[in-house]
């Protein structure tokens, strides 16, 4: 990235709808992380595959309106877009049951591919998407073919089965960044073998994988961000949640990892970073949907 050029920054794995009662929504954690991520002056990149279906085609189009580049959003000519079937409960919380065998499943590899890696400045990725052989050699070849500068954020995303110790180590290895939630927080420490009170596993997590900043997001209470500096933690901050009137919680901590990569890119310090993202994640949660419009306040790093 050159000075005054917006950075590059990809979300790369599932892209999907999300099937609430009144309607459907579109989705994904990368997509909606990379939505955000522009919203706040980066370049966003879809990476990702869907159906040569109805559902495909109106998804491209939603995401081309937003502005973000579909260029790597692959078409499978024989597997469905991907749905999620989602209920909430009495406080906004979602519950997904989420399909398989769909085109996001398969997303393929390819020279261009490995060339957008080569040129992006932060990519966030999951662990869902990592469910399917195809998509998970895909991720991981596209992770490997990035700059060593290159923030890589594993946001976490434990959903159903779809994770275990083999999973979250092979990510974890190959990234900079960590972003997990209070309830994955003891779950990732369990599979990775790693005892102690909140605190120590953040710092065993960063003395194992060299992460240069975790977040652990904690709902309606906010979140704290720890920064590490060669395998230790180097600086803690906490930022609180502004009480807002929920529509639904769905993507709020997509929109938190936009902004906590846009934050990084931007060098804010550690304490506006972590203030910046929560804010973000509140609005989002006071939306309906993941991709809302974003205020012109919450627009700037």
């Amino acid at each position: 990235m050159t000075d005054g050029e917006k950075p590059l920054v990809v979300g790369i794995g599932e892209a999907l709808w999300d099937m609430f009662p009144e309607g459907k929504q579109l989705g994904g954690a990368p997509a909606n992380f990379v939505y955000h991520a522009q919203a706040l002056g980066a370049r966003g990149t879809v990476v990702s595959c869907v159906g040569d279906d109805d559902a495909g085609r109106e998804a491209i189009e939603l995401l081309t309106q937003a502005g973000l580049d579909v260029a790597q959003l692959a078409i499978h000519p024989s597997r469905p877009t991907g749905t999620v079937s989602v209920e909430l409960d009495a406080a906004g919380k979602p519950e997904y049951i989420i399909h398989e065998n769909v085109a996001w499943d398969n997303i393929p590899c390819s020279d261009a591919l490995l060339g957008l890696a080569a040129r992006t400045d932060a990519v966030c990725f999951g662990s869902l998407c990592q469910r399917a052989a195809v998509s998970r050699a895909t991720i991981r070849a596209f992770l490997d073919a990035t700059r060593p500068d290159c923030l890589r954020i594993f946001d976490v995303n434990l959903r159903q089965a779809y994770y275990d110790a083999e999973v979250l180590r092979a990510l974890a290895e190959r990234s900079n960044a960590l972003k997990l939630n209070d309830e994955e927080l003891p779950i990732v420490a369990d599979l990775l073998g790693i005892a102690g009170d909140e605190g120590e596993r953040i710092a065993s997590l960063i003395h194992i994988f060299s992460f240069e900043i975790v977040a652990l997001t904690r709902g309606a209470e906010g979140s704290t961000l720890w920064r590490g500096k060669n395998g230790e933690i180097a600086e803690k901050a906490t930022a609180a949640s502004t009480p807002v009137d929920i529509s639904d919680t769905v993507g709020a901590g997509d929109a938190f990892t936009g902004a906590m990569a846009m934050g990084w890119l931007s060098g804010l310090g550690l304490e506006a970073l972590a203030a910046r993202a929560t804010a973000q994640a509140a609005y989002v949660c006071s939306q309906a949907g993941a991709m809302p419009p974003v205020p012109e306040e919450l627009s700037k790093v």
